[in-house]
């Protein structure tokens, strides 16, 4: 006959729950650590807190403007036909109609970045709780664009994403980050976010940067194609050339009647052409720069309201 198998021994009461109670702590100290370690949860922002936002990739911030510094768009002269038809495309961006990503390029000193903020200006209309915003994002901080996207994906607003002096040397590739967001990537552009950008350069890479590819790559055409396609993503491409001594003039006079600065007209004349000489340029920086040395020297407060 077989013997019967002996039972194990056993086990003291509570013996096998202390071993899995240790784990759980365990794990619940490590699960602690890593929250500890891992990067805050973006906070949402306060659209309706300002018309203008600063965007800081450092903790996903968007810091509000209250008061934008921008000219009105009267006292921008010479740049007649790209201001209306930035304006035609702002327009319809508002009103959730098609509109194009727009680089503007050119002349330095004539207005790119003024027509920009004065362009959401008379589109987006003072107050607050308007739904067209303003968002400045730093050259520097392109490569967090896909951050910022997120936030303003979902939001009940429309945005001018705005990057002033945009361009890329021969070392930098995040321009491959924002070829990506603007229109080839798996999500594309939000349709409540357009990117405007202003660059002294057309394909907004140094000339000798798309040489130096011509010379060094295998095949020469298809390394400056890559280049100049980031410029192919801005469906609207606003030029902004050197103006004449008449339109020079003409912006000289606009920012003085403006101010409502009295001073002789062939006095004005010949100062503001002396100051554009003495500078090697004439634009409307420069012109805005001779109205602040006549009225310094006259006494006269320059404020928003003349």
């Amino acid at each position: 006959m077989a013997k019967r198998a002996s039972k194990p021994p056993k086990r003291p009461a509570g013996s096998s729950a202390r071993p899995t109670s240790v784990a759980n702590a365990a794990i619940e100290r490590i699960a602690a650590a890593l929250e500890r370690l891992a990067p805050p949860k973006p906070a949402i922002p306060d659209f309706a807190a300002a018309n203008a936002f600063i965007w800081h990739p450092d903790g996903f911030r968007l810091t509000p403007v209250i008061h934008v510094n921008r000219v009105d768009m009267a006292l921008l002269k010479g740049i007649d036909r790209v201001r209306d038809l930035l304006l035609e495309n702002t327009e319809r961006f508002a009103k959730a109609l098609p509109a194009n990503n727009a680089l503007l390029w050119g002349a330095r000193g004539m207005g790119k970045s003024s027509l920009v903020k004065a362009v959401h200006a008379a589109v987006s209309g003072p107050r607050q709780t308007e739904r067209l915003k303003l968002v400045e994002i730093h050259r520097e901080d392109i490569e967090s664009l896909p951050n910022l996207m997120a936030l303003m994906r979902n939001a009940p607003y429309r945005f001018i994403l705005f990057c002033d002096d945009l361009s890329f040397e021969a070392t930098d590739t995040s321009y491959k980050s924002l070829k990506a967001v603007l229109e080839g990537g798996i999500e594309g552009r939000p349709d409540n976010v357009v990117f405007y950008a202003t660059s002294n350069r057309r394909h907004l890479m140094a000339r000798e940067m798309m040489e130096n590819e011509r010379q060094t790559a295998i095949n020469p055409g298809e390394a400056v194609e890559e280049k100049v396609s980031l410029s192919d993503r801005f469906g609207l491409w606003l030029g902004f050339h050197r103006c004449s001594q008449d339109e020079y003039l003409a912006m000289v006079a606009g920012y003085v009647a403006h101010f409502q600065i009295r001073y002789a007209a062939d006095a004005l004349e010949r100062e503001a052409l002396e100051w554009a000489t003495t500078r090697g340029a004439r634009s409307g920086r420069v012109a805005w720069q001779y109205v602040q040395d006549l009225a310094g020297r006259l006494g006269v407060h320059l404020s928003a309201d003349g």
